[in-house]
């Protein structure tokens, strides 16, 4: 019998979770538990800061992707792509490619998935260059300023506060201000 791999299939954005429960579904009507062995929509912990107030919220990692670990034959194939809301398989053509295990380690599966370390939750916030924030923490906390630069990348944002008399850029953590 082959070897089950992760696929990754398109969808229409926002209808993730329908097309999962749809292949869900059609595995036990289908009897193909041993065909098709999970469904998966990858979420990702976010923190949002609004107006200084920080909230934990899941966010799917790949808006419009499914990935399915399944053992790739005509059946499995007819299922999947005829099911409601799925565009296609993602490879060339018509010809579903697997995941390597490279691509599948940062996602939490595969052979070192258990082990994988779990990425730190992104920060999503709402600055922009030219805001207005106050520092609450941190060795510049109570100081104003007006944002110059967002590094999402980095979760930090630059501000220029004045130092000696001149304006002077610093780079201060999502987590260290907020919004005046």
């Amino acid at each position: 019998m082959d070897e089950a791999k992760w696929y990754v299939v398109h969808t229409y954005s926002g209808y993730e979770k329908k097309v999962k429960t749809n292949i869900d579904k059609a595995i036990e009507n289908r009897h193909l538990e041993e065909q098709i062995l999970e469904v998966r929509v990858p979420m990702q912990e976010v923190v949002e800061v609004k107006n200084g107030v920080q909230k934990q919220t899941m966010k799917k990692m790949f808006p419009g992707y499914v990935l399915i670990n399944m053992i790739m034959n005509d059946d499995t194939w007819y299922v999947v792509r005829n099911t409601r809301g799925v565009t296609g398989f993602v490879g060339p053509g018509s010809k579903p490619v697997p995941l390597s295990e490279e691509e599948m380690i940062p996602l939490g599966i595969g052979e070192q998935g258990a082990e994988a370390v779990r990425p730190k939750p992104k920060i999503m916030v709402e600055y922009e260059p030219g805001d207005m924030i106050v520092v609450i923490a941190g060795a510049w906390e109570g100081t104003d300023g007006v944002v110059s630069a967002v590094n999402p990348q980095k979760q930090t944002v630059t501000i220029k506060v004045e130092l000696f008399g001149r304006e002077t850029p610093v780079e201060i953590s999502f987590l260290e201000v907020k919004k005046k």
